[in-house]
């Protein structure tokens, strides 16, 4: 029973501290749709289907197959999954009190954040079986890899650099947009030399440059689940990129669909 009270207490911290993250642009003033950045929409070349049950943390595209990360106390995951169907091919749970945050594939391992318990799980990538772990201070939010080094988010307006072996910080990325900092970055995937960031609590994905930390545009995601579908879902969250096929997928937490999108110069 004590067990059980622990475990409760532990999830009603964690939801109700989840409460205190602030949403979206509007607590500094920024609103993409009116910005003179760059914006760009997006043209549907293909849907899949995705498990209405995934609150997605990470997503990444490998080998044929995606592989996610899940959150909520209790029902977080990492996943193998096939992308034409959506079959779990391979699950592995993480156990209470972790929140499983975002994902990266970094050779043949997996890495794993949590959001508030301050480690990063290894995993082995064909097995799932855990190798080791990191810690770290402050919350856990997306992570990717550049082909040198990790990228962390921490739902901040700074970009963790971390060696991929130590997980030692190597430096930071201060993100701003129109000279000001881009806050609440989350779910990230490095494409084409650019790092893409989920904006928490958003429709947009935000398009920054890894040397300078500015944001070269907005990616509009408005309008890809139906009013009535988005009405049962949690927000956007979710980047993963087929290099070799030059796709470019998302989704978001308890989206029933997986798309793969072309993106769209709007201005």
């Amino acid at each position: 029973m004590v067990g059980q009270v622990g475990r409760i207490t532990a999830v009603a911290f964690i939801m109700a501290f989840g409460i205190l993250r602030v949403a979206g642009f509007a607590a500094w003033g920024q609103a993409p749709g009116g910005s003179s950045l760059p914006m760009w929409g997006f043209q549907i070349q293909h849907v899949y289907p995705h498990d209405p049950r995934a609150f997605t943390q990470g997503l990444q595209y490998l080998d044929g197959v995606m592989y996610e990360g899940t959150g909520q106390v209790g029902q977080s995951s990492i996943r193998k999954v096939e992308l034409a169907t959506g079959n779990v091919l391979k699950k592995r749970d993480v156990p209470a009190p972790h929140f499983g945050e975002g994902i990266t594939v970094w050779k043949s391992s997996i890495i794993e954040l949590t959001w508030q318990t301050n480690v990063a799980f290894v995993y082995d990538k064909t097995t799932f079986e855990p190798l080791r772990t990191f810690k770290y201070a402050g919350e856990g939010w997306g992570l990717t890899q550049d082909g040198s080094n990790l990228l962390m988010s921490d739902g901040s307006d700074e970009l963790r650099v971390l060696d991929p072996v130590t997980f030692a910080e190597r430096r930071r990325i201060a993100v701003t947009a129109g000279g000001a900092p881009l806050r609440n970055l989350n779910e990230l995937e490095f494409v084409k030399g650019e790092i893409l960031a989920n904006v928490w609590q958003t429709e947009y994905i935000a398009r920054i440059n890894p040397t300078s930390g500015k944001v070269v545009g907005y990616i509009d995601l408005h309008g890809l689940l139906t009013p009535a579908e988005r009405a049962s879902t949690d927000v956007l969250n979710g980047i993963a990129y087929d290099a070799k096929g030059d796709r470019l997928f998302v989704t978001g937490k308890w989206w029933p669909k997986l798309f793969e999108i072309k993106l769209v110069k709007k201005n």
